[in-house]
């Protein structure tokens, strides 16, 4: 669906561009990598670059212009839309009504929403002012760690079994994912802050490690399923793989730029892997909010009667717990970088 989305969209800018550009106000061209700060530019990314300091009807309307971020950009909003179409289809086809059963789905469906539209709303606006730029980095930082702590708590209730529950580590692992999302957010507002003159593989190698640690314990309540339990059982243990798969393919791309890396300038507009890591990482999402659908069928008829209701809600407020933390993060590194610019500009 996603493939046919893009289609009719690029279809869309090419027959009708010349009535665009008739009606909407003229955008500036892209510039190389030279008219930008360091800190926008991307290694091996030569062209294709938004000047910076556009007007924000500019930044909004280069959602219609083809740059070196125009797919990452809809490749994040057209998943965003089909996660929310999947979910209300799902809401309504099972009758779905937020109790203490569903409010876990509910939150780690506001979580991914949010993720996805921040980290396009940073690609789409980031060039206003590196001031912006670095307030909406801040901003997705924050919405990736409500993410991953929204992952753990709905796969906490809902992809295990009542023994890992009942388990020492199940009883530590929702505050350990707190912890660990809080330190996520914070080291990737440091490093960005920090290494703002370091080409972004380093930055982007930097950043990684938080994140990498968070996921492989966000992953853990699924890994005794996936070894105790038959795959043929049903089809959420293969969809908890192969978002698996699809995020460790992902974190490559992340790491390292393939393929631009070896033709550099050759994929600045299409191809290259900041393109491909945000569709892996959309399409992680998408397939991870699958295989919580299956599995909150699967638990919901015991939840209350195992765990209790008012335990379940006080679970549910532990939500807000991390994006408090993180949100205060964010703003005392948003004033840092601001004191920091100003400061420059002396």
């Amino acid at each position: 669906m996603i493939s046919k989305l893009f289609f009719f969209y690029f279809l869309f800018i090419y027959v009708c561009r010349p009535l665009l550009d008739s009606v909407l106000p003229s955008l500036p061209p892209t510039v190389s990598d030279l008219d930008v700060p360091p800190l926008l530019r991307e290694h091996f990314i030569l062209s294709g670059y938004r000047p910076l300091g556009l007007p924000w009807r500019c930044c909004v309307l280069s959602l219609l212009q083809i740059h070196n971020q125009t797919l990452t950009t809809w490749s994040l909003l057209l998943a965003a839309l089909a996660l929310l179409l999947r979910f209300t289809g799902f809401a309504f086809l099972r009758g779905l009504s937020v109790d203490p059963t569903s409010l876990p789905l509910v939150l780690y469906f506001i979580s991914a929403i949010a993720d996805l539209s921040c980290s396009a709303a940073a690609n789409v606006l980031h060039c206003r002012s590196e001031e912006m730029h670095y307030f909406l980095f801040f901003l997705h930082s924050v919405s990736a760690a409500v993410y991953q702590y929204g992952c753990a708590l709905a796969l906490s209730l809902y992809s295990v079994d009542a023994i890992w529950t009942q388990s020492m580590l199940g009883q530590v692992y929702l505050p350990l994912t707190a912890i660990l999302s809080w330190l996520s957010c914070a080291l990737c507002c440091y490093t960005k802050l920090t290494l703002r003159s370091k080409f972004a593989i380093h930055r982007r190698i930097c950043r990684l490690f938080p994140m990498g640690v968070a996921f492989l314990v966000i992953m853990g309540p699924f890994v005794r399923r996936l070894t105790i339990y038959r795959w043929s059982n049903g089809p959420a243990l293969m969809l908890h793989f192969f978002q698996v798969v699809l995020f460790l393919l992902s974190t490559f791309f992340f790491c390292f730029p393939v393929p631009e890396c070896f033709a550099p300038g050759h994929y600045d507009l299409a191809g290259n892997s900041h393109h491909v890591y945000h569709a892996l990482r959309s399409l992680c999402t998408l397939v991870q909010q699958e295989a919580l659908f299956h599995d909150f069928l699967w638990r919901r008829p015991a939840l209350v009667r195992q765990m209790g209701e008012q335990h379940l809600l006080l679970t549910c407020i532990s939500f807000f717990c991390p994006m408090v933390c993180c949100s205060m993060t964010a703003l005392a590194m948003r004033s840092r970088a601001r004191a920091e610019l100003e400061k420059e500009q002396r």
